[in-house]
């Protein structure tokens, strides 16, 4: 459990981070909350040369509205959105997911940008940020892109982010009209990450019916996905008990399951289910 040896620096400024990124690239980490990193690192599993530690960037840690989006900092902290009265007001679907995840000593020191840049596929954020169709802000030597979360997670600990970017903020179409959100998840008991974790966003129209509906899956694949066939089966319907588990019937269409020894695949794709309903059913409420 000891890594091996590396060296650490600590930039100021995030310019300064990108900068010592491009000249080191696939030689070089970047540690945020360091809960998968320093872990991976000592059982080798990762041996950076370089380790940038962009903890004390203050300029990436922030919640705020601007225009129609929501924009949240890189580095702000899990206990940081649990905490925000206002996202509880317009997006509760992001501190609810921030409050299941692992215990308060990861919460107080975690970041939402470590978490997704790391995309550990049973990790909560993921799926609430498919399911409220956010977009990544990624920061590299010539300026910066923007990567929807749709094509942000790629596969398993693997992300669209090239080896010199550093992901900066995620910004989140703020929520309007009838709308409901949820996030529920089945915890492992051991780590806390999700065996099946299932966000969901509704709108309903004047009518009551569904008018659209945005659902993302995590823990069941190697990566967070969209469930498009159950967004599908929900938009134009009322939200009856049997177009809701209709819908959840189709949560793992097209997707392969894992199995381990806590979760056979079969085990997950009744959970994504079962998870996928009660989801929904919290949201319409």
């Amino acid at each position: 459990m000891i890594p091996a040896q590396f060296d650490y620096v600590v930039p100021a400024t995030l310019a300064e981070a990108v900068s010592l990124l491009s000249q080191h690239q696939d030689e070089a980490k970047i540690l945020a909350g360091g809960h998968s990193l320093i872990p991976a690192m000592k059982l080798r599993l990762a041996q950076p040369q370089l380790l940038i530690d962009i903890g004390r960037i203050k300029d990436l840690s922030y919640i705020r509205e601007e225009g129609s989006e929501i924009r949240i900092g890189a580095m702000t902290t899990h206990y940081q959105i649990e905490s925000n009265a206002r996202l509880k007001q317009i997006c509760p679907m992001l501190p609810a997911c921030a409050a299941q995840i692992g215990d308060v000593q990861v919460r107080n020191r975690g970041t939402i940008g470590g978490s997704l840049a790391h995309a550990d596929p049973a990790a909560d954020w993921p799926a609430a940020i498919i399911a409220l169709n956010a977009e990544m802000v990624v920061v590299n030597g010539k300026g910066q892109r923007v990567i929807k979360a749709d094509d942000f997670f790629v596969d398993m600990l693997t992300t669209a982010l090239d080896a010199n970017e550093i992901l900066s903020e995620i910004r989140i179409p703020a929520p309007a009209g009838n709308f409901g959100q949820s996030y529920l998840k089945v915890p492992q008991p051991a780590s806390g990450f999700a065996v099946v974790g299932v966000a969901v966003h509704l709108t309903r129209d004047a009518a009551g019916a569904c008018e659209a509906a945005s659902v993302a899956v995590t823990g069941v694949t190697s990566k967070a996905y969209r469930a498009s066939a159950v967004e599908a089966a929900l938009k134009g319907k009322a939200l009856d008990d049997a177009t809701i588990r209709d819908a959840a019937s189709h949560a793992t269409d097209g997707v392969d399951a894992n199995g381990d020894i806590y979760a056979s695949a079969d085990y997950r794709r009744h959970l994504a289910s079962v998870y996928t309903r009660r989801a929904i059913e919290a949201a319409a409420k």
